[in-house]
């Protein structure tokens, strides 16, 4: 099964489908990388504050298959937004994962309330990693209009992605605008809204309707608008059925009538971009 792959900014390419390890436990994550690798994913996000960064590393490299041929992501942990902060943590996951380059590096989060509200130069901290040459691309995550203007306008340097929460209960349409708008993929992070949209009549109906799961049909919406998504899951079998969403397709009015869920903030899940300010320990 073919996973289709997007074109970013920079030239780089990234698959369309990957694998997520959020909340996946560091003793878990391993074996279920690994599953996922034997399934066909070729493309794990991952991030500093998930813990497992080695545990997907020990995964790459037993797993027989070509560095080349797997994609991955990492992102910045909150507490090492200062420049040499975010040099030594940047080493620090290329250490963990037990790699030589790194696919994509994301801040995690913009956090605009700390530091002084200066992501900018956290920023052009990322874009050193790429011009050193042990980063293929950097990115940002949870980045709001805002941020992402300041940021471009202050460095003159573009996102290759922007990996922002987005599911039918919350389509976060204007960050997805103003990632098109700067030629910036947009990734789906909880791309079901931790299962909440999975009972929902409109997407059921379809899926009976298609011969497949709730889950299939709302990874398959997001795929449709073009956007990235990684769902995570141990189960084996939800690890297949979250990649076997290529053989079927849905419709315009199927995409605008999922899209129409939208609950606008309340339907968000996770936290405020502009408020978050949480910083691990």
């Amino acid at each position: 099964m073919t996973v289709p792959s997007i074109t970013l900014n920079d030239g780089t390419t990234i698959l369309q489908l990957g694998f997520g390890v959020f909340q996946i436990e560091p003793s878990d994550t391993a074996e279920a990388v690994t599953r996922a690798l034997e399934i066909g994913y070729r493309h794990i996000d991952t991030a500093e504050m998930y813990g497992n960064e080695a545990e997907v590393g020990e995964a790459i490299r037993t797993s027989g298959i070509p560095r080349d041929e797997i994609y991955v992501t990492s992102k910045l942990n909150n507490g090492f937004h200062r420049p040499d902060d975010a040099k030594r943590a940047f080493g620090e996951t290329m250490e963990k994962l037990g790699l030589d380059k790194i696919d994509l590096f994301l801040i995690h989060w913009p956090l605009p309330t700390l530091y002084d509200g200066d992501y900018v130069s956290t920023w052009r901290t990322m874009a050193s990693f790429v011009e050193d040459g042990r980063a293929a691309s950097v990115g940002v995550s949870n980045f709001q209009p805002a941020h992402l203007e300041r940021i471009v306008a202050e460095t003159g340097v573009v996102p290759a992605v922007n990996q922002v929460e987005v599911h039918p209960y919350f389509t976060n349409e204007a960050v997805r605008a103003a990632d098109a708008e700067h030629g910036i993929a947009t990734e789906a992070w909880s791309p079901i809204a931790q299962g909440k949209v999975l009972g929902d009549p409109v997407i059921t109906e379809i899926a009976q309707a298609k011969g497949v799961s709730p889950a299939q049909v709302t990874l398959r919406w997001h795929i449709e608008r073009g956007d990235i998504v990684f769902p995570k899951s141990v189960t084996p079998e939800r690890i297949r059925e979250n990649f076997e969403i290529f053989g079927f397709s849905l419709t315009p009015d199927e995409v605008s009538r999922i899209s129409a869920l939208d609950k606008g903030e309340e339907g968000r899940t996770g936290p405020n971009p502009d408020e978050f300010d949480y910083v691990p320990e």
